[in-house]
């Protein structure tokens, strides 16, 4: 039976690939990749000559059926533009159908911004939590890191370099002036990695903005005492961030009342409208 291969790219550094990885994109019947262009740039490198096809977030669910049916007569690579496919990138629908189908799913390792920006952040790496994108609009941004508030593990987000500073305010609003790392350009020639409180940061960006891909890193929740309680305006902001994520009423007020200094029965009945 033919196999559904995820195969991870690099996410600069075209030398950071597998003799694995580089094995199954030329012995695959077609690869499905996210940008076809950049794709090209990888399998050029490497002489390897086989067919392509695009696969992306805007016509995922319209090549389902045209990648299950190449999977019928042959195997399938896998490929987004950097990294492991699925992980903030297309794939997760292709795998799941695939699963359903009962076609076998192999997975290799390899790059990873998320976990080269942890461990190069400084930050503990026993217990982390990656969010994806965070929002973009202010109110969403804040209501999101709120209900992060009180995870203790190193928190990971992708973020793009024109919203950088916006998001380390956001931080330093909402979450205080904790150690964080900016990863930028991660395994390329102009590689950078940004350590430090979080003001201290985004001074530096204010004065130096960004440029490329950002792997932000955000330090844990720690047992440090909060210096004010939450204003009401905040505490509902996190209430229905919770809310919205499926926690019941008694659990989020729970949760939130333990991060802003308030009574359970306090947030547990504020007014949401």
């Amino acid at each position: 039976m033919s196999t559904l291969y995820i195969v991870p790219t690099p996410i600069g550094n075209l030398e950071d690939i597998t003799l694995r990885a580089l094995r199954v994109l030329g012995e695959a019947s077609l690869i499905a990749a996210e940008d076809t262009r950049t794709t090209r740039v990888l399998l050029d490198h490497y002489a390897i000559t086989t067919p392509m096809t695009s696969y992306h977030e805007h016509n995922k669910l319209a090549k389902l059926d045209s990648l299950l049916d190449a999977l019928a007569t042959g195997d399938v690579a896998l490929v987004s533009d950097a990294g492991m496919p699925g992980i903030s990138d297309p794939g997760y629908e292709l795998i799941r159908e695939a699963l359903a189908r009962d076609i076998p799913v192999v997975v290799l390792p390899g790059p990873s911004a998320v976990v080269t920006a942890l461990v190069a952040s400084g930050l503990p790496t026993d217990r982390f939590l990656f969010v994806g994108f965070l929002p973009r609009r202010k109110k969403a941004l804040h209501a999101a890191l709120a209900a992060l508030a009180s995870e203790p593990g190193t928190l990971i987000a992708y973020e793009s370099p024109n919203r950088l500073a916006a998001t380390l305010q956001a931080v330093l609003d909402v979450l205080g002036d904790r150690p964080v790392a900016v990863g930028r350009e991660l395994s390329k020639l102009y590689e950078e990695v940004r350590r430090g409180p979080a003001s201290a940061v985004l001074a530096h960006f204010a004065e130096n903005p960004p440029r490329g891909e950002i792997t932000l890193v955000i330090g844990g929740a720690t047992d440090t005492p909060r210096d004010e309680p939450w204003d009401a305006d905040r505490v509902r902001e996190a209430l229905q961030a919770r809310l919205d994520s499926g926690d019941s009423r008694t659990a989020a007020a729970r949760a939130v009342a333990e991060q802003a200094g308030w009574n359970r029965r306090d947030v547990y009945n504020l007014d949401l409208d």
